[in-house]
């Protein structure tokens, strides 16, 4: 992509306003809180101090509405907290040119290292920084820069009360997670009538998982439909998946697939109405028809063998999801904290030697979260000399922009600059319009700024330019209360946040971190977590009295997880001014496509894995060492350029002797799956080395297709 394309796709995100769900009462909240500290700080101590409150509660607001499965109080605390030392820390060295600017270097290079821990951790931290730029110049001496630090850290901790005090929706982003994993699986259930190898995208189960990780206090408060839930919709995947699939049994027409499709459409019923019972807390309305498909005793007439016991396994399991939908799964007994489901969540303490070593772990060239630490801290302290060169004062403006608008990649980067300016410049504008009409004094001025706060809080959403018309506005007025001049803050904060953006902009085109010459090792990684999975769930078909369920999930999240690396990955690389390398846009689709089918093929295997009890499958063994040894092999070629040979899996399944089609009155032997699913898996690889070869004639290994069973 040229870099004209690229600043014009960019530009244009930046701008885009999207219809979003508004949620007025949480807005509404964040307001309140904000209007009470400002209103009780400028009664009490003056428009200065009462500026500072507001910055501090201002940002803990805006950090509770961050993606983040921890409690929302605990966002507020160590959003204001950490903006308090800041300030205090920042106005102290301030006096001191060279000291603040090591300081203000280190700050944002820590600040750009937090990305490591997660999008909130890296968006708290730096809205921390650029915020601090403005409050240390409000203070007057070490005492008053104590008492606007306090003040800061107050305005978090009414934000954090008010949440506790009066919640909306409590448990609510773990209810939409929950909720959004049980609507996908409906729909995937009802795409199989129509497509039986239809793809999924693991993101919704990756989301509910992270929601479902819970402190040992949220573990018991915690509702009982939101748990146990998760992992039933995890292990309703693949039942799904395998009743669907004509290769495991069930043809692609007549009776049998007709049931299946009427099966599937069941399935996809009572699973979106147990996605909306989780969402609103309600009981579950289902229809008769739906019940008596999957309750019928024409599954034991119609379907056979594998196919049957999907559809067993699936009724089983959707009543599971619907006891618990329903609030009644998880009275066994056993503390809600102790049961296998639960995924721990570290305390606040706890998390900070593993923020540390996750930040530690970035510390290298290659690394774009380095990279954008690098980048940061360079552009905050050439925009701070930047602001005291040009003549028109305020000229932290121009650092804390770009502080505010920089990211680890460069689409958001550019789109962000663009937003932050044409808000800037609507923002300002209307704030000089009301301010020239109006000729508002302190408590006015606090006033407009709670509103247009407010407004951020509801429309924050819909688009990153709305919010910044909105925060304009804001300091517009904030500023205008503690005594600035408003027409001279019209033309500051114009000419500086073009230059802070221009500043964040050129950045990144000096000192990038593109993610289009990591394509092939995003795929190749996924390659990799690919075959170990599928070599996992063939482990268990040749040792089944040694089943491990926690290697195969281990092996399963690892895959959903380089399968979302990918995926970002690649979307981040469609949006940057580089020519690809090595990989073409259609080769990447291609292969994209294979490694889900190669994916699937292993989770299809895993819904028929064997009891215990069953006989070892002979050559299940070797074909899993295959799988493994040939998928790390393949993954470095994919990394040198070359094209995969999975000979040695070739070999592995030709050894194998044919098994016989099982009749109706016959019982299919524990090897018929993975004699199946073995051949689909090869069919995968095969397709991924073909999608890799761009110039068309590529030396694949011929498969006996002789040797192989029927697919239908």
């Amino acid at each position: 992509m040229s870099w004209l394309r690229a600043l014009k796709e960019t530009a244009r995100s930046g701008l885009e306003i999207e219809r979003q769900r508004l949620e007025p009462l949480i807005a509404f909240r964040g307001a309140a809180g904000l209007a009470l500290v400002v209103g009780t700080s400028l009664l009490l101590f003056g428009p200065e101090i009462a500026a500072s409150s507001a910055f501090g509660a201002f940002q803990a607001a805006i950090a509770t509405f961050q993606r983040s499965w921890r409690p929302r109080p605990v966002l507020a605390l160590v959003s204001g907290a950490s903006l308090a030392v800041s300030t205090f820390v920042g106005y102290v060295s301030g006096a001191h040119v060279v000291l603040f600017l090591c300081l203000l270097g280190l700050w944002t290079f820590l600040a750009g290292l937090a990305w490591a821990a997660g999008p909130t951790g890296g968006i708290i931290a730096s809205s921390n920084v650029a915020i601090m730029l403005v409050t240390i110049t409000l203070p007057t001496s070490v005492a008053d820069a104590a008492a606007h630090a306090a003040m800061i850290a107050i305005g978090g901790v009414v934000q954090a009360a008010l949440i506790v005090l009066f919640p909306v929706r409590r448990w609510g982003a773990q209810r939409d997670a929950l909720a959004d994993a049980l609507a996908a699986e409906a729909d995937y259930a009802r795409r199989l009538r129509q497509d039986p190898v239809a793809p999924f995208d693991p993101l919704p189960l990756m989301n509910a998982r992270n929601a479902a990780a819970v402190t040992p206090r949220q573990a018991r408060r915690r509702p009982a439909e939101l748990h146990g839930a998760r992992g039933i919709a995890e292990r309703l995947r693949p039942v799904l998946a395998s009743l669907a699939d004509p290769a495991m049994g069930v043809p692609g027409d007549g009776l049998e697939r007709l049931w299946v499709n009427e099966l599937l459409g069941a399935a996809g019923s009572v699973l979106d109405a147990a996605a909306r019972a989780v969402r609103h807390g309600e009981p579950v309305h289902l229809s008769a028809t739906d019940l008596g498909v999957l309750k019928t005793p024409d599954n034991d007439v119609i379907l056979v063998g594998p196919a049957r016991r999907a559809a067993d396994r699936l009724a089983a399991l959707l009543d599971d999801v619907l006891e618990i939908a329903e609030g009644t799964g998880t009275d066994s007994g056993v503390p809600a904290d102790l049961t296998p489901d639960t995924r721990h969540r570290p305390s606040l303490l706890k998390l900070v030697p593993v923020v540390l070593a996750s930040m530690r772990r970035e510390l290298h060239h290659g690394s774009a979260i380095m990279r954008h630490a690098v980048r940061v801290a360079v552009v905050a302290v050439c925009g701070y000399f930047v602001g005291e060169a040009v003549p028109l004062g305020h000229g932290y403006w121009a650092p804390m922009t770009a502080v505010m608008v920089m990211r680890p990649e460069f689409s958001q980067t550019y789109a962000r600059s663009v937003a932050r300016f044409g808000g800037t410049l609507v923002g300002v504008g209307l704030a000089t319009a009301v301010v020239q009409t109006a000729h508002p004094g302190a408590r006015l001025s606090a006033l407009l700024a709670v509103v247009c706060a407010g407004l951020m809080y509801l429309l924050m959403r819909t688009g990153y330019a709305v919010g910044q018309v909105c925060v304009a506005a804001y300091v517009v007025f904030l500023l205008g209360m503690a005594g600035d001049d408003w027409s001279q803050t019209v033309t500051e904060r114009i000419v500086l946040t073009l230059a802070g953006g221009l500043l964040a902009m050129v950045s990144y085109a000096v000192y990038p971190a593109w993610e289009t010459p990591r394509l092939r090792n995003r795929l190749a990684e996924w390659l990799v977590a690919d075959g170990r999975y599928a070599a996992t769930v063939v482990d268990q078909y040749a040792d089944p009295a040694a089943r491990d369920v926690e290697a195969v999930r281990d092996a399963l999240i690892a895959t959903r997880e380089a399968r979302v690396a990918w995926q970002e990955a690649l979307a981040t690389a469609q949006h940057e001014p580089v020519r690809h390398r090595g990989i073409s846009r259609a080769a990447a689709t291609d292969a994209q496509h294979a490694l889900a089918q190669l994916g699937r093929s292993a989770m299809v295997l895993e819904a028929h894995l064997p009891p215990g009890s069953a006989d070892p499958v002979p050559g299940a063994a070797d074909l899993a060492q295959a799988l493994r040894r040939a998928t790390e092999q393949g993954a470095r070629a994919v990394r040198e350029r070359r094209l995969p040979d999975w000979r040695e899996v070739t070999d592995a399944v030709a050894r194998w002797d044919v098994p016989h089609t099982p009749t109706a009155s016959a019982a299919p032997s524990a090897g018929a799956p993975v004699h199946r699913g073995a051949a689909l898996l090869l069919d995968a690889l095969e397709e991924f080395t073909r999608a890799l070869d761009e110039r068309g004639g590529s030396t694949l290994v011929s498969s006996t297709r002789a040797d192989r069973p029927p697919e239908t």
